[in-house]
């Protein structure tokens, strides 16, 4: 027995401190890429004028579709931020998910709509639509409010879908805030494919909007949060967007575009089959689909990301909200991988089987349920009076510096290139804030994620609601 657990204690000790480098390879060689791919990224759009696509024949029509579900207290401000999106031809779709406050008619008051007969060829599953609604007001004419039956997210962007009319759609969340000109950036890699490589996807960056101040559905000023539950956001959204996303785009392995802000190929999508309603997480889980479809049509394509889209979010500010959104996470991104399981080490996939599903496997699922185990294996050790010490040291001045590290370089990312924040204080601010996750943030959402997985193998399948306390308007 002493043996058996001699030989237990050495697997763990060295599988802990392999799988730590692995992960901090991994990611150093992922911030590489990234770094070369934005520094490419602006020196081809330096001198680029967005304005030209506007007057442009070949700039294409898009759908903009957004869910909403008890959204009562940003509502009207956040469509009339979509209503002003710079772009030659779009509409845009708000669908209300079956809300259970004032959503829907707040969207009547403020938009002067009326219900109008309706007829779809419907292509997607979804919950019965109980009306659709336009504006009496001639310059509304592109808004489009859809009522139905409550069915979820997924089943609301596919109700979306099935009346929408342009070939290219965009699905973002209704709490968003696009910047003036997002979808003729986002638009951009559609209109220069070009030889048998389709695009069929893109993503762009998402951005926290907390203590940052908005007038008329714009932000005028951008802020740093003040409560450190969003900031850490802030921390996390540029280290994931800036140093993950881009390396991704620039192999051709993206598998995730943030429900908050993204582009498709309608037809690819239907084709697909849609949202998928048996996930939480039905912005990755749609993204591997089209993947999956495109690779076993064997048709070359892309999914691009973009790192200059800019969409604005609320982010959680309370442990609570941000407790459901972490758990929501860990469940889809779970359920993603099994409902795709064959794909994880499978060479007919190409670089999507080889490479991107065992990464989100190995490294963004499976590392904080390692993470934990490591560290109740490291207090049993230090129970019984043989903790190796050395490996306890190493391991935690390896992983605080090298978390300090990535992130400093996230922010100097940052600051090179699209320089959001203004005032050094709120540079230095995120600097002290990299140095505090890692201790106090971080276990928390290791421990929110050990949580999701838990809800998952009990039978949790609620998609969760985030409580909004709205933008700060000037």
């Amino acid at each position: 027995m002493g043996l058996v657990f001699y030989y237990f204690t050495k697997f763990a000790d060295h599988f802990i401190l392999i799988y730590s480098l692995l992960l901090f390879c991994t990611y150093f060689l992922l911030s590489v890429f990234s770094a070369l791919d934005i520094i490419n990224y602006m020196r081809r759009n330096s001198f680029i004028d967005y304005r030209d696509l506007l007057t442009s024949p070949s700039t294409p029509d898009i759908s903009v579709i957004a869910p909403a579900y008890n959204e009562a207290k940003t509502i009207v401000q956040n469509v009339r931020s979509l209503l002003n999106i710079h772009y030659v031809n779009f509409e845009v779709i708000i669908v209300n998910d079956g809300s259970r406050d004032d959503t829907l008619k707040l969207l009547i008051d403020a938009y002067q709509l009326e219900a109008v007969p309706f007829a779809i060829d419907a292509k997607l599953p979804s919950k019965a639509i109980q009306a659709i609604y336009k504006s009496r007001v001639p310059s509304l004419s592109r808004l489009t409010v859809v009522d139905k039956l409550n069915g979820g997210k997924a089943d609301a962007l596919n109700a979306g879908i099935n009346i929408s009319k342009y070939g290219i759609f965009a699905a973002i969340d209704v709490d968003c805030i696009l910047e003036y000109e997002s979808l003729l950036k986002m638009v951009k890699p559609f209109m220069e494919q070009a030889g048998e490589e389709k695009v069929i996807a893109v993503g762009g960056v998402v951005r926290i909007a907390n203590s940052c101040e908005v007038k008329d559905g714009k932000i005028v000023k951008v802020n740093l949060p003040r409560n450190i539950i969003p900031r850490v956001q802030v921390l996390e959204y540029i280290r994931a967007f800036l140093l993950g996303r881009m390396a991704w785009s620039r192999l051709n392995g993206l598998i995730l575009i943030s429900g908050a802000f993204g582009m498709f190929d309608k037809k690819i999508a239907i084709a697909s089959g849609g949202y998928n309603h048996r996930t939480v997480g039905e912005d990755m889980e749609l993204v591997i689909r089209m993947r999956r479809y495109m690779e076993e049509k064997k048709v070359k394509y892309r999914v691009v990301y973009l790192p200059d889209p800019l969409c604005w979010t609320e982010a959680p500010s309370t442990f609570r909200v941000l407790a459901k959104q972490r758990n929501r996470w860990t469940r889809g991104t779970a359920e993603t991988l099994w409902l795709h399981k064959k794909l994880i080490f499978n060479p007919r996939y190409n670089f999507l089987g080889m490479v991107s599903m065992p990464f989100w496997f190995l490294f963004e699922w499976l590392a904080p349920i390692v993470e934990t185990s490591a560290f109740l294996y490291l207090m049993m050790m230090a129970f019984l009076g043989i903790l190796n010490v050395e490996l306890f040291i190493t391991l935690f001045v390896l992983i605080y510096a090298f978390a300090i590290m990535y992130s400093t370089a996230a922010i100097l990312f940052e600051e090179l290139s699209f320089h959001q924040y203004k005032k050094k204080r709120d540079i230095f601010r995120l600097l002290g804030t990299a140095f505090i996750e890692p201790i106090f943030i971080h276990p928390i959402t290791v421990y929110y994620a050990i949580r999701g997985n838990l809800d998952l193998m009990t039978g949790v399948r609620n998609w969760g609601e985030m409580k909004r306390k709205g933008f700060v308007s000037k």
